[in-house]
């Protein structure tokens, strides 16, 4: 995968957005348990909202290459994953969208967003279904102009600022076949965040619990065709999981500059940390790590940009990227001693934050079954 020119300027512009607008305010965010809308205007007017999307949708053009330098260099200047999963939603949320390429839909709810208008999520996750998509209960049922929509959502990232959520409901029978997309906004009757809930981690990113009772929505909200949700939604897990590969391994290399940093100053017993053999091997076992995971997750994305099906190699990709950024957190934490248990130091927030790698957009478990099913087992 080659990173040119272009690259390092979206580096430096993603590196002095950092420093600027989320650094010196993301502890009162995470205290108020929310981004400010703001920010989704401020990230837009400096052209990382929309990187890796059409110009011709509003985006800023570009491919996954410059969406995972952005995302890498966030987090080299002291952001967090957490702060990631809050601005960048969308990720999730306008995909299917903008692959069903209904113009009125884009122009409704893609390109404000882009813009940093609106804020969109995405609700797969029920109460009583997990990552289980083809048993998923939440229907819609139709009548005349409009689907008729009951049932509850959870654990729906950005769900309480949201304006629009692209949301998996039961149109049909049972399984995967009966599933579909639908946009559902906010303020339409019926459709209320039930809860906001509090988490371990990603502590600026507001989670929540939705609900839908007897919610009316228009059936032009409908995205693709009825029967097409499953398929939709596995399609486009796949990015998502490089993208919550590129986090992971983003995070492993900060932890590990920063206890480098640490290692190197800190004294012990008349000595830099550095100079001890067991840190040093520490040190060492996280760089071999992290820039394994990097190296293949940037090798597989290249191949999702050929064309190529990376279904196994995603899977394998997150699991190796979130495997080696728990390590990673782990070590920075006990090299830092004391101060890494701190609230105030910023490897205890990328521990805190690290712990959900492994669980969403398909647990370590989930994966490991899929690249089991592309071996014959």
């Amino acid at each position: 995968m080659t990173f040119g020119f272009e690259h390092d300027l979206l580096r430096q512009t993603a590196r002095e957005f950092a420093r600027r607008e989320v650094v010196p305010f993301l502890n009162d965010w995470e205290r108020a348990g929310e981004v400010p809308r703001e920010l989704h205007l401020k990230a837009a007017a400096a052209g990382i909202l929309g990187v890796a999307y059409p110009e011709a949708v509003g985006g800023s053009g570009g491919d996954r290459t410059h969406s995972m330098v952005v995302t890498e260099e966030l987090i080299q200047s002291g952001a967090s994953s957490g702060l990631c999963a809050a601005l960048f939603t969308h990720g999730i949320a306008i995909p299917h969208i903008l692959s069903a390429g209904e113009p009125a839909q884009i122009d409704r709810w893609v390109r404000p967003t882009l813009a940093g208008e609106k804020i969109g999520s995405l609700a797969v996750t029920e109460p009583d279904s997990g990552s289980d998509v083809a048993g998923l209960c939440t229907t819609a049922v139709r009548h005349g102009d409009h689907y008729v929509v009951n049932g509850a959502k959870t654990y729906i990232t950005s769900g309480c600022r949201a304006d629009f959520v692209t949301t998996a409901v039961r149109t049909g029978g049972s399984g995967y076949g009966g599933v579909s997309l639908l946009v559902i906004e906010r303020g339409t009757p019926g459709f209320e965040v039930s809860r906001r809930l509090d988490k371990m981690g990603w502590l600026c990113s507001d989670t929540a619990e939705l609900s839908f009772r007897d919610a009316l929505v228009p059936v032009e909200n409908l995205v693709g065709e009825e029967g097409s949700g499953f398929k939709q939604i596995m399609r486009h897990f796949q990015s998502e999981r490089i993208g919550m590969a590129v986090l992971a391994y983003a995070v492993g290399q900060r932890c590990l500059d920063l206890s480098l940093e640490w290692a190197r100053q800190r004294q012990s017993f008349g000595r830099r940390l550095v100079e001890l053999q067991v840190i040093r091997h520490k040190l060492a076992e996280m760089a071999r790590r992290v820039d394994v995971a990097r190296e293949y997750t940037r090798a597989v994305q290249a191949r999702e940009q050929r064309g190529e099906d990376v279904t196994m190699q995603a899977s394998m990709a997150k699991n190796t990227a979130v495997e080696a950024c728990e390590f990673a957190v782990h070590q920075a934490v006990q090299i830092h001693g004391g101060f890494g248990y701190m609230r105030e130091s910023e490897v205890e927030r990328h521990y805190r934050d690290a712990r959900v790698l492994g669980i969403g957009g398909g647990t370590t478990e989930i994966m490991s079954e899929i690249i089991a099913a592309r071996l014959g087992l």
